[in-house]
């Protein structure tokens, strides 16, 4: 079987590819962990230059791999996904991303932490964390309504519904739309990858500057509802209809 990360490092650029086409390229633990350390190895590592984020198959990501989060027994600072966020956030290097197809849940909040993303004219991008019992994750209830405007972030983040990458692009969220996204990335990085390493680093560093704390601190106080969410009945009804493949019902629900 192939890798569902794929990574390789080629002319100061750290390609990562997630392929797991089968569950449309759904991440589940074990795929978080492998993109913590690339990008974390990344971070560190002189000879690479620019991170490049892709997915396979005509597709993203599908967001988690509901089976595997749904197991999880707990959720503190050292599961895989919050190294993976983490490792995100803090990249010293400009991160690039081609988008095609869907990108669910954390395929399109990672988005707000990368510098440049391309995507192709059918990407679909959604956000349904509220849909599952849950609230916003990765910054995005701090980054969304500065990014896109308190109403438009709003839309996306109550109602959890699929929105194209025209939308996307009047809201901020991609830098633009195009025929061959992967191949704009993959130019992209090139470009970045000749530029002054030092120079480039300080530009993301300054451009982050008067966001960092704040996101930091969304972060953390998404972690501790995110946390209770996962452990309370509406998540447990979400999980348990989307299995049984059916509307899940929350009228007892105050």
């Amino acid at each position: 079987m192939q890798e569902p990360i794929q990574i390789s490092i080629q002319d100061a650029v750290m390609y990562l590819r997630i392929c797991r086409p089968e569950r449309k390229n759904a991440l589940n633990m074990a795929m978080y962990s492998r993109l913590a350390d690339a990008i974390e190895q990344a971070s560190s590592d002189a000879s690479v230059r620019v991170v490049c984020l892709l997915g396979s198959d005509g597709c993203f990501t599908a967001g988690n791999d509901l089976a595997d989060f749904s197991a999880l027994e707990a959720f503190d600072a050292n599961m895989p996904t919050l190294r993976f966020m983490r490792a995100l956030a803090s990249c010293p290097k400009p991160v690039v991303v081609a988008v095609e197809g869907v990108a669910v849940g954390i395929g399109t909040t990672l988005l707000l932490h990368c510098d440049l993303v391309y995507a192709a004219a059918n990407a679909r991008f959604s956000m349904p964390f509220v849909n599952l019992g849950l609230c916003p994750e990765y910054a995005s209830s701090y980054l969304l309504p500065r990014l896109a405007g308190y109403a438009r972030a709003a839309e996306w983040l109550l109602l959890g519904e699929a929105f194209d990458a025209e939308e996307a692009l009047r809201g901020g969220l991609i830098n633009s739309i195009v025929d061959k996204p992967e191949q704009k990335a993959l130019e992209q990085c090139l470009k970045l990858a000749l530029q002054p390493p030092e120079a480039v680093r300080q530009a993301k560093k300054l451009l982050k500057a008067g966001i960092a704390s704040p996101v930091d601190e969304a972060m953390e106080a998404e972690l501790q509802q995110f946390a209770k969410g996962l452990a309370g009945p509406e998540f447990k009804e979400a999980v348990s209809a989307f299995f049984a493949k059916r509307s899940p019902d929350y009228s007892q629900f105050d």
